[in-house]
């Protein structure tokens, strides 16, 4: 049985505090730039300087904010994106990449988030007391789309997907995929090696989009029983239909934080010499209230990610029944991907959506002895 690194393990612990280091700094950047622009003239001024008509001058302004946002942050972006992955070894993409990477990223987000601003402050002034009703309803439906379109349109965009070649492993995975009651699309995978060292496999997509992708990172390092176990750790969220309770949950958190939004807008236009709430000088308001909303539920979310991937877990275990292997590819992926493998209570609650490596662990052994236990008393009986 595989077991951890002791080296690898120290690389971890400092990794993980230096990117925890870098998100509390991004994070703190981010909200100090949104009260400059809050408490000073410069949304204000900001707004005066664009007298367009309504939504060329929400889509002038947005653009203008991300794209200062984006200069001003620019050197911890590079070094939390390229400089430390590559010291470390998790990355393994030149320079040149990692700029058209961020380029792509950037010019698809600066147009999705024009695009959402712009309908979202159309909903403003059409409809001041209805709209965070109508926007949420907007975006939840935005999380489905995406979602199905992600494995067709916005992975090629910065991976190449590509039918497994490995015809006995791809019957393998379509006959646990079976075994699930789950209907996929057809096996791929994806080549994260022209860019990380990371091992990953996923269950993408939706509906006539799902497919299983396994990372070409894995594919020469575990075995097909290993890999199986992975798959069923996947397949296991389809099976509690865990996409469908997070969209469920996302949408309950986008309402309230946008009906949160609302009011805060109402009673605060007065005091921030606003022309109404639809004024796009408020957005700064718009984008703090709903950032410390989300801050504030991070750990609850986490929380219900940790659970859903143990229960993942438990259905991958009781699928393969083969708790050695699944602890082996804990074992070898916490290695592989430069993984703590047992932080502290704390940052297991702020930071982490998976169940920590030792729990992981815990839970297989629990199995793996319940299952000798049974096995015992049948041969007894």
């Amino acid at each position: 049985m595989a077991e951890l690194d002791p080296q690898r393990q120290e690389k971890a612990k400092d990794y993980a505090r230096r990117m925890r280091r870098l998100s509390f700094l991004e994070l703190g950047l981010g909200f100090f730039f949104v009260l400059i622009l809050l408490f000073t003239p410069l949304s204000l001024s900001l707004r005066n300087l664009l007298d367009f008509p309504k939504p060329l001058q929400v889509a002038l302004y947005f653009a203008t904010l991300m794209i200062c946002l984006g200069i001003v942050s620019a050197p911890l972006s590079f070094y939390g994106g390229f400089v430390l992955p590559r010291r470390f070894g998790i990355s393994t993409q030149n320079l040149r990449g990692w700029l058209l990477d961020e380029a792509k990223g950037g010019v698809l987000g600066l147009l999705l988030g024009i695009g959402v601003m712009v309908f979202i402050y159309w909903l403003l002034g059409s409809f001041p007391d209805l709209w965070w009703l109508f926007a949420a309803c907007f975006l939840i439906l935005l999380t489905v789309v995406m979602t199905n379109l992600a494995p067709i349109i916005i992975v090629p965009l910065f991976y190449k997907l590509e039918p497994l070649a490995d015809e006995g492993l791809m019957e393998r995975l379509v006959r646990l995929a079976e075994r699930a009651k789950t209907k996929v699309r057809g096996v791929f995978t994806i080549n994260l090696s022209s860019k990380a060292t990371s091992g990953n496999a996923a269950l993408m997509g939706l509906g006539n989009t799902r497919r299983i992708v396994l990372g070409d990172t894995i594919l020469d390092r575990y075995s097909p029983e290993e890999i199986e176990a992975i798959m069923a750790h996947e397949l296991g969220h389809h099976v509690h239909r865990d996409i469908a309770k997070l969209i469920a949950l996302q949408s309950a958190t986008i309402l309230a934080g946008f009906y949160l939004v609302h009011l805060v807008l109402r009673v605060s236009v007065p005091y921030f010499d606003f022309n109404g709430i639809d004024d796009v000088a408020a957005f700064p308001l718009l984008a703090l209230v709903a950032g410390a909303f989300a801050l504030l539920l991070e750990p609850l979310s986490n929380a219900y990610s940790r659970y859903q991937e143990g229960s993942a877990d438990e259905y991958a275990l009781a699928l393969t029944d083969n708790p050695e292997g699944f602890i082996t590819v804990m074992t070898k992926l916490t290695n592989q991907n430069l993984s703590e493998a047992q932080p502290s209570r704390w940052v297991e609650l702020l930071f982490y959506d998976h169940p920590p490596y030792f729990k992981r662990v815990a839970r297989a052994q629990h199995y793996e002895d319940n299952l000798v236990d049974s096995e015992g008393q049948s041969r007894a009986e």
